[in-house]
């Protein structure tokens, strides 16, 4: 069995998602492997991975609509060293992934056809995210 990983930096400029399919899919032709299992752990408690709709921006607006209603900013929270966006981003870390895995076949993610990848940014500025990528075949 082959094992490829790779470590990927993300930067994000603030709360949004950010569309990651084509760099895994580089990573995953990097590896060499044909049939495998790739495997994405985002390191990071305030922001997360989701497999989703690629075609219509408007589901995402919507993801983010309702995350916004379901975990507020406004809320109370007694964490809030880093500014009011911290706590309700672990919350919605919590709710969601930090990791995710993809069957490989044929050198390509087995992803289906209106899936993307996304980082979703929880926090309102910038950061630098680091993705551990390893693959396996």
């Amino acid at each position: 069995m082959t094992h490829y990983q790779k470590l990927l930096k993300i930067s994000t400029t603030g709360k949004s998602f950010y569309n990651i399919t084509a760099k895994i899919e580089a990573t995953v032709a990097e590896s060499g492997v044909e049939t495998g299992l790739c495997t994405l752990f985002l390191r990071h408690t305030s922001a997360s991975l989701v497999i989703q709709e690629n075609a219509d921006p408007d589901v995402l607006v919507d993801l983010a609509n309702f995350m916004a209603k379901l975990v507020p900013e406004s809320g109370k929270y007694i964490h809030d060293a880093e500014g009011p966006d911290d706590m309700p981003a672990h919350i919605r870390t919590a709710l969601t992934h930090t990791s995710e895995h993809i069957p490989i076949n044929r050198g390509h993610l087995v992803l289906g056809t209106w899936q993307g990848i996304y980082i979703w940014e929880h926090r309102q500025h910038s950061h630098l995210r680091e993705l551990v990528v390893h693959i396996s075949g």
